[in-house]
Parts: structure tokens; sequence; C-alpha cells
């Protein structure tokens, strides 16, 4: 099968390649095309592979460019693959292997090249490329159909139509693959794009009636969670200098499938594959998808379709009188959402299913396993020092909405979890699920007091917990012992923030050293707006269910001199007054009950004190509840972090960092 190479680095040497990019045009009807897409190789799996073959294509693809305008033989490819898939369907009903393997080969090539034109050209002389006929040299026809559009109508046609099977998984990989490229423009501009060739097609075009299918395919292509079909599925021909592997396959066929497999003979380091190529990109093309901007005269239809899409258990009246809505076995998202909960684009989904669908978000809450979703969430907060930190943004934020839902703080302390196997920093042999999760997101403020200090970060944090608050129930004594420990650590940074403050102010005025002083006035604002809510939450939680919480009570009479500084403080007085109450009651009655007590004895005073109280003593204040607001213009966000997985996660694609605008190297 093609001894005469074995790098992909030859692919300059193939003399079917070599007219392919050459001056001379090639009809469609020449048993060229056939030659040409008959070899057998599988997309590359890494982006390591992936740079092999993007350095071998480049200076291949610039000379088709040079030559195209002449030759129009990259739009006779592009007519080869699409006269191919006219019968894709029935061929796949016919399991003719041959024809969808030829397909996948045309797609291919066409792929590789798109991604080198895309680099190279803006989207007008993208669609001239495709516009080049076999005609008077430097010449095209205007008036023909627009064979871009065609393309990309095609291409979503195929996602929709062809069945996931075996012998079809290929191509559709290769289909979702080539969409995510046409749009990846937005890599080279650091603005965002608001309009476009691609975005048109996509949005305004032929291609709209099919939006709610394409989402619909795209998020069963994630929920099914296919793995790569073995080798033996992929379609191989033997040849022995004739029939089907000629042309391109006697050149490179070998060296392709040496590298390019994910059978035996693959040279790829294990732990870089990915398994389930196809549910990872389609994935990234739906978030693609999902946050394009809205145009001027028409909002994004592929969000449209994700906030409204409906459950196929759902008896309500159907259709909707959305526009794009369809339903989908919400069971089955739900469990492949918990499952591949470890990866950014898995959590950025569920961020934007929770966020922008209200079907789903009301399944998510009223499903009585929570654990299995809200246990890996905690996973990526624990680990926060490994994750990048939008990751951790949107782990955080999906806890917000969460508790923002009060039947939701209530059951998760009746979910007991035992032998925590992450959770490292002490031994947690049986823990509600409420208490592990105010462990955690405590963690993540100390964590963010002493590395990265960032205010959106911590205003997160202390929403979620102010939440749970009034909902507090039997906290596990570590929990309660870290929700004072945490205001202990905020105390003593007060106290050296306010000495820093007092010194700056004693110093001398206007130094001259040119250096700038610290700012301790606003340190001083912002860690005494954390202490008030600290102190606001754990004044919710004594007011409401104090009963509850005898560990807490414990841990905050253990450490009552801590409140001491701020029972005078004019910004913490009014809270102090039901801290100062209740501690002044259960210290009453620790007296009464002797000295020297057990520390059996002084949580029994406290269970008996909690029921005696007259709630009548502690003062009312307003519900604590926050509610998440996505920032204005959001796209500021999340397209260059959605391009950034797809820069990073994406399967077998490689992008040389130069020339990227969109995002600097250091983002996640």
């Amino acid at each position: 099968m093609g001894a005469n190479t074995s790098q992909v680095s030859d692919l300059s040497e193939s003399q079917s390649i070599r007219t392919l990019i050459g001056p001379d045009a090639i009809s469609e009807n020449e048993p060229f095309w056939n030659q040409l897409i008959s070899f057998t190789f599988s997309s590359p799996n890494s982006s390591a592979d992936a740079k092999l073959l993007e350095e071998a294509v480049v200076p291949l693809a610039k000379t088709l460019i040079q030559n195209n305008p002449r030759s129009g033989n990259f739009g006779a490819l592009v007519r080869v693959f699409l006269s191919r898939t006219k019968e894709l369907k029935i061929s796949t009903e016919c399991q003719d292997q041959l024809f969808i393997w030829q397909a996948h080969n045309a797609l291919f090539l066409v792929r590789c090249l798109l991604k080198v034109f895309i680099r190279e050209m803006n989207a007008e002389e993208l669609r001239l490329q495709f516009s080049y006929q076999e005609r008077v040299p430097g010449t095209y026809d205007s008036g023909c159909e627009d064979l871009l559009e065609e393309l990309v109508c095609n291409l979503v046609h195929l996602i929709v139509e062809v069945p996931l099977l075996d012998i079809t998984y290929n191509i559709l990989f290769e289909a979702v693959t080539t969409l995510l490229i046409l749009l990846s423009y937005q890599l080279f501009h650091k603005e965002i794009l608001r309009e476009g060739l691609i975005y048109g097609y996509l949005t305004r075009g032929r291609c709209l009636s099919l939006t709610s299918r394409l989402v619909k395919t795209l998020l069963y292509n994630f929920i099914r969670q296919e793995n790569y079909p073995p080798a033996a599925q992929v379609f191989q021909t033997q040849s022995d200098g004739g029939g089907l592997l000629y042309g391109l396959a006697s050149g490179v066929a070998s060296g392709l499938w040496s590298v390019f497999t994910l059978g035996g003979v693959g040279s790829r380091p294990e732990q870089e594959q990915n398994p389930l190529p196809l549910s990872n990109q389609s994935l990234l093309l739906l978030l693609i998808l999902a946050n394009l901007t809205d145009g001027p005269d028409c909002p994004n239809p592929y969000r449209q379709a994700i906030t409204c899409f409906k459950n196929t258990q759902d008896s309500s009246s159907f259709p909707s009188p959305q526009p794009h809505s369809f339903q989908i076995n919400f069971n089955s998202l739900y469990t492949a959402l918990c499952e591949q909960q470890k990866s950014d684009q898995v959590t950025l989904l569920l961020y934007t299913l929770l966020h922008q669908n209200s079907n789903m978000r009301t399944y998510i809450l009223s499903r009585t396993d929570m654990e299995n979703l809200v246990l890996p969430i905690l996973e990526i907060l624990y680990h926060v020092e490994e994750r990048n930190s939008h990751h951790v943004y949107m782990a955080l934020i999906i806890l917000l909405i969460l508790t923002e839902d009060d039947t939701f703080n209530r059951s998760i302390h009746e979910v007991t979890l035992k032998n925590i196997s992450w959770y490292t920093e002490r031994v947690l042999t049986e823990i509600s699920l409420g208490s592990l999760l105010i462990l955690v997101v405590i963690r993540t403020i100390q964590f963010n007091m002493t590395r990265t200090r960032d205010k959106y970060l911590h205003t997160n944090c202390l929403a979620a917990l102010a939440n749970m608050s009034a909902q507090f129930r039997n906290l596990h004594q570590y929990a309660a012992q870290r929700i004072i420990s945490l205001f202990a650590l905020l105390s003593k940074k007060h106290n050296k923030v306010l000495e820093q403050a007092t010194q700056s102010l004693r110093g001398p005025l206007g130094a001259d050293d040119g250096t700038v002083q610290p700012d301790y006035a606003q340190d001083l604002n912002v860690i005494e707006e954390v202490i008030r809510m600290m102190l606001e939450i754990i004044n919710s939680c004594l007011s409401n269910s104090l009963h509850h919480n005898p560990n807490l009570l414990y841990a905050l009479l253990y450490k009552r001199e801590l409140f001491e500084q701020f029972r005078s403080h004019p910004s913490f007085q009014d809270i102090m007054q039901n801290l100062d109450t209740v501690i002044g009651f259960f210290s009453q009655r620790l007296e009464q009950a002797g000295s020297d007590l057990s520390v059996e004895r002084v949580q029994e005073v406290i269970k008996k004190g909690a029921v005696a109280l007259p709630k009548d003593r502690l003062k009312k204040f307003p519900e604590l509840k926050f509610k998440y607001v996505e920032e204005e213009q959001p796209e500021d966000f999340f397209i260059p972090y959605v391009w950034s997985l797809v820069f990073n996660s994406g399967v077998g694609l490689y992008w040389n960092s130069q020339g990227i605008e969109l995002f600097s190297m250091d983002s996640p």
C-alpha cells in the first residue's frame, strides 16, 4: 500500500497532489478525481499529528491559491465532494462503504485546504476561490451558484441527515470539523465579528430552516459519547499497483496511515488520543454557534434553539410558539452532563443550559440525584490551582444559579456522602452535600485571598453562601469551624490593612521617590464589605435555623472573642446585634452550667438553649438573596473563551499561535 514514501512531508511528491495544485484545469468528469480521493487513513486525532499535516499542506495550499484562478481546480474538488454527498444517505442504508469513504476523503482534502485559505485571505477572497472555473484564465462566472454557500448548506444537511454508524463516523466528524474551520475567521480578529459570509449562510440563508435539527443532532452527538470506531471499520483496499489505491494513495497512503490511524499501527502516545472526537467536536461547534452575536435585524437562531428546547417526556402543547424549538431526552442529556463534567466545554454547556433554558433548569433542579451533577463541579473548584480562571468562574456561576432555588438549598443538606476521595485536607467519612459545598466554596475564597485576589471570584462565592445561609441544616462540625476560621482570617487581614492605612496617613505627604503608594483605603473598604457579608451569612443562619445548627453555635462560642472588635464598628453595629444576643444568651447558660465542661456537656447546653431562645429576641433582616445576571455584552467574554477551547481542545486541529488575535496565548 504505497511503499514509495512513508512521511507526511512527502505529500509534495505525490503526482496527484501536484496535478491538483498545478495550473492546468482538470474536468470534474476525469478519472483523476477517483484516483485523488482513493486513499486510506483516519483524520489526525492530536494537535501534534495535526501540526505535521498542517506544515505539509501549507506550501501546497499556497501554490493552489496562485494557480486556482486559472485552473478552478479547488471549485472542481468541492463539486466532486458535493456530487458524492447527494447519495450519501442511500449509500449508508446500502452499507456502500466505498462511496462513503471517497466522499470522506474529498471532504478531508477540502477541509485541509480551507484551513490555510482562511488564514491567508478574507471571506470575499475565499468566495472568489470557490467561484473560479475552468474558463479563460483568470475569469470567473459571477452568475453561477454560490458554491461556498452550497458547501456550507451541504455540510449542515450531511450532519442532520446521515445516521451515526461506524461507517459514517469519519465523514460526520469531518463535516463538523469543516464547519468549525469555516467559522474560524474569528481567531484572526481581536474584535468580535458580528457579521460575515459564513455567519450569514448559517443564520439567514438556506440553512436557517435546519437550525433546530442541527442543534439537536450536535447535542445527541455529545450525549451518545460514541468512541472512535475500531480500525477494522475504516475502509481499506489492498493494491498491487492497480485498483483503487493509486495516485495519492500510492504516494503517501502508508505514511498517512502510520501517522494518523487510531488503530494498531498508530505511532501516537496513548494519552494524546481523544477517544470521543465526534462528541468533543460537536460540542465545540454547538458552543460556537450558540455564542454567535445577534444580527441587527435577526436574533441568533442557534441561541434561540438552545433557549427553548423541551423534554421528550414533556406532554405540554407542542409545537412551541418559539422559533427553532424541538424536543430532546433530558434524562440522557443530564447523564452526559454529569459524566463529562471535567472539561471546560461541558461545564460551559451546563452553564449555558442552566442560564438560558428554563425547561432544562427546572428539570435539573427537580432531580433527586443532584449530587451526581454537583460533586464534579465541586471537584473542579477544589482543584482550583490546576484549573484556568474561566473554568473556575463557570463552575462558581453554576453553583450560584443552583443556590437561587430554595428547594435545592434544603435538599443538599439531606444528601449524605461517604468518603470523598478527592477531598484530601481532612478525612470526611460522612458529610452532607450541603456541608461539602460550603467547605469547597470557603476553600476557594481562601485560595483567592492568598493568590489571585479576584473580587469577582469573592463576590460569587459569597453570593452562593448567602443564598444557602437561611437553609443551613445540621452543618458538619468541620464546615462550621471553617466558616468561623474564614471570619478569623478576614478579621486578621482587616487589622493588618487598617494598621497599614493608619501608618500611610502618618507618613510624609507627597513622597519624592516617585513610588506609587498602595490604596489602603480602598483595600480596607473591600475587606470590610467581605466581613459584612460574612456577618450577614452567619446572622442569616442564626435567625432562620439556629436550632438546626448546634455545631455552628459551638464554633461561634468557641471563638467569640473574634467578634468583640466589630461590636462598636459603625459598619457592623446593626448586624452585630443578633450575634451579641446569641453569644450573650449561650454564654450565660454555659456559665450557669458550671466550669470545666466537657465538649459533650457544652453541646447538650447548646442544643437545649437553641430551643429555649425566644425568636423575637433576634432582629429581622431582609432575606439574603442574590441572582446571577450576565454582564452587558457577554460576547466579549464568551466568544474568546469558546474559541480558546477550540484552539486548545479541537480534535486533530492545530493553529500556529502567530497571527491569533482573539486571545493571548496564556488564555485558557
